[in-house]
């Protein structure tokens, strides 16, 4: 009987893990970590690259559909009363889905957009981000 207990008692003692196990599952857990991180922040950069272009198509397809719902003579005389990004994006505001009242709040921190001064002839807003001019 007394036999029986050592067993026991030594069988719960193989079921735990040493230190040493310990460490190495967290080095290993570190190790895969820190060669994902420039992925997962390469990923994050990408996605807001993607962000901006896509918002900055949004832009040229509200300034298009600006133009056929009110005629270019008439919008030529509002664009040329705007006289700033915000001012001209105001007017594109209301052809844009849940777009904020401020052009700084709807594109990405570290990118920006220029809208054309003039729309004779039609051109495509301009967009630049943290590494330059961003063609898209």
């Amino acid at each position: 009987m007394k036999g029986n207990k050592n067993f026991k008692m030594w069988n719960l003692q193989l079921r735990a893990f040493s230190l040493v196990e310990v460490l190495a599952a967290v080095a290993i857990i570190g190790i895969i970590t820190f060669l994902a991180m420039p992925n997962i922040v390469a990923v994050k950069q990408d996605s807001e690259t993607n962000l901006a272009i896509s918002r900055a198509e949004a832009l040229n397809i509200a300034l298009v559909t600006l133009l056929q719902s009110n005629g270019r003579e008439n919008v030529a005389e509002y664009w040329k009363r705007s006289t700033t990004n915000q001012d001209r994006y105001a007017l594109l505001a209301s052809y844009l889905a849940f777009a904020p009242a401020n052009l700084d709040q709807y594109m990405p921190l570290g990118y920006r957009i220029d809208i054309p001064n003039i729309i004779e002839p039609l051109g495509k807003v301009s967009l630049s981000g943290p590494r330059g001019e961003i063609i898209y």
